[in-house]
């Protein structure tokens, strides 16, 4: 009779479970956020070489932009420095008011104690940010662009020269606005953007769109090929005002 119980109950249990996960993805993020200690962050090293005390995490969504994992959130592969998080959400702000049609979507950043974060090569320090490229759909409209477990979480996504791919294709003055944003956010909070890098031949995209010519005074664009084609997203690295 208590097994014949048991094994009525099996569904219901595996939906409870169900559920708990999903939350858990929901809402881990907000939780571990809510728990950050209080202290400001510090950077030591490079992004290449560094480690990040006090890292604070990247909320997993708000009015006009999201992570691109709820997974990767939760684990903490969205810390950055104070500093950091305050000029990418207030540029975020910025932008809902600019263009409140586009969701932007954020890549991986590091951990929140910094140091080795794989497969990446930098991120160590809490000074960079990974940001992919908005984009609209084949019928011009704004959409998210797609990160999930089958194209690695948006990393595997391959544009062409003109900043297209199957159904997309790269919304570059909806980017421009970012970086310009970002940009003016960072002057406020204490630091500037060291370098974007970006695939070299998707910048003249990018410079010639609306609002894009202005970004060649006074930013520092990546000239030469990075170790891995950054066409999908663009790496944004800061650094503190001395």
């Amino acid at each position: 009779m208590g097994g014949s119980k048991l094994l009525r109950r099996g569904p219901v249990l595996a939906g409870l479970g169900l559920l708990g996960l999903v939350l858990l993805l929901r809402f881990g993020n907000t939780v571990a956020i809510a728990l950050e200690n209080p202290q400001p962050s510090r950077s030591v090293g490079t992004p290449a070489r560094g480690e990040l005390h006090d890292g604070k995490r990247l909320p997993s969504r708000g009015e006009n932009f999201r992570a691109y994992s709820d997974l990767g959130a939760l684990l903490g592969r969205n810390a950055v420095h104070h500093k950091v998080r305050d000029t990418v959400l207030d540029a975020y702000a910025q932008l809902a008011r600019e263009r409140a049609d586009v969701t932007y979507v954020y890549g991986e950043t590091g951990w929140p104690e910094g140091g080795s974060f794989e497969p990446h090569r930098t991120h160590q320090n809490g000074m960079a940010v990974d940001f992919f490229v908005p984009v609209r759909d084949r019928d011009g409209r704004p959409h998210p662009v797609p990160t999930h477990a089958f194209n690695r979480f948006g990393y595997d996504l391959e544009f062409n020269a003109r900043g297209r791919m199957a159904g997309y294709r790269i919304d570059f003055p909806a980017m421009a606005a970012h970086l310009r944003a970002l940009r003016e956010a960072s002057r406020r909070h204490g630091l500037d953007i060291e370098v974007v890098i970006f695939d070299p031949r998707l910048q003249p995209e990018l410079f010639a769109s609306p609002g894009g010519g202005a970004l060649r005074e006074g930013m520092n664009f990546s000239r030469r090929d990075a170790w891995v084609r950054h066409d999908e997203h663009y790496h944004v690295v800061f650094v503190e005002r001395g």
